[in-house]
């Protein structure tokens, strides 16, 4: 249950009776709103107060991410680059950082062929122990650096609680990665963080759970959420993962909150990458996360799926054209 409470009310008979309820229950400040979220629903389907403004009985278990109280699609701010409003905005860079030159070569590639957004791995999960394992915060300095001489902000993946700090110092958005999607410690951690968050789907997540996912952060009172999109394991070998168009599609027809797909992890290969980055789009895609290297053969991870910065150009010169066509900007 959400009740939506008028502004300057007096709210403290109210919570005197969910007290009293023996519901659980949270107050937040979310979308210039005070809400509260009370839980289960039949212990508090009969509260009044002169302090609630609107009630709202969701019928999805994901009741703050549902639009069945918010119905105005959500637009989340990272510095300039607003996701979910016409634009569609592109996210690029390296799979992982590597060095200084590989980072700033790639971050001003992909700032003069359009991108909005840098993105790059200072701390990567590996399938594999014996594989790169990432720079650390020494990886986030290098994109410090490189959002400072390009202007772009930062999203990066963050893997543990205990770094929350050190990311905050660097970081402009907060990527939860697909291995750690029901990580649900990081999720509120990062919830209270309060930095926009880009939220992968986990490999064999279902929409509903994904969607749940996204509701431990808006629990915590953080709505800058952007939901990812980025391949869900299937029998199929063909390529790396599934890009699950359809349940993108189904998560935004239920969720007021932006969607991104990632292209790059579902395709595997890079010659799939721009058909993938384009359907996403035509689907209704609000953002691309796209991994792009100078030198692709000699990345020290997923090397087969990144773009070279060339390649690059003449994806976002599509995804242009085809935005035009349907009425939008990228």
């Amino acid at each position: 249950m959400i009740f939506i409470l008028r502004e300057k009310a007096d709210y403290s008979v109210l919570r005197e009776k969910l007290q009293d309820s023996s519901a659980s229950y949270k107050f937040l400040d979310l979308y210039g709103k005070k809400i509260v979220v009370a839980w289960p629903d039949e212990y508090v389907s009969n509260i009044v107060d002169p302090s609630i403004e609107i009630t709202v009985k969701p019928k999805k278990p994901y009741q703050l991410v549902s639009n069945e109280w918010k119905k105005e699609p959500t637009k989340v701010k990272v510095k300039d680059a607003e996701i979910g409003d016409n634009k569609v905005i592109v996210a690029a860079g390296p799979c992982a950082v590597e060095n200084e030159e590989q980072v700033l070569t790639v971050a001003k590639a992909v700032k003069r062929a359009g991108a909005s957004i840098l993105r790059g791995g200072a701390y990567k999960p590996r399938t594999s122990p014996y594989s790169f394992q990432g720079l650390g915060e020494e990886g986030l300095k290098i994109l410090k650096k490189a959002s400072e001489e390009t202007g772009l902000p930062i999203v990066s993946e963050i893997m543990d609680t205990r770094d929350i700090e050190i990311f905050k110092k660097y970081v402009d958005m907060m990527q939860i990665g697909a291995r750690n999607a029901q990580n649900f410690d990081l999720l509120k951690e990062v919830g209270k963080a309060g930095l926009p968050v880009l939220l992968k789907r986990g490999m064999a997540n279902t929409v509903e759970e994904w969607l749940l996912t996204a509701e431990y952060i808006l629990l915590e009172g953080n709505g800058n959420v952007v939901l990812c999109e980025r391949g869900i394991r299937t029998f199929e070998k063909a390529t790396r993962f599934t890009i699950d168009i359809g349940g993108m599609v189904a998560a935004k027809l239920q969720t007021h909150l932006p969607i991104c797909a990632d292209p790059s992890h579902p395709a595997g290969k890079r010659e799939l990458v721009h058909s993938l980055a384009l359907a996403a789009v035509a689907a209704g895609a609000d953002m691309l996360l796209i991994e792009v290297h100078p030198h692709p053969e000699k990345a020290l991870s997923d090397s087969e799926q990144q773009l070279t910065p060339e390649s690059f150009e003449v994806l976002m010169n599509r995804i242009r054209a085809l935005a035009n066509a349907l009425g939008r900007t990228a």
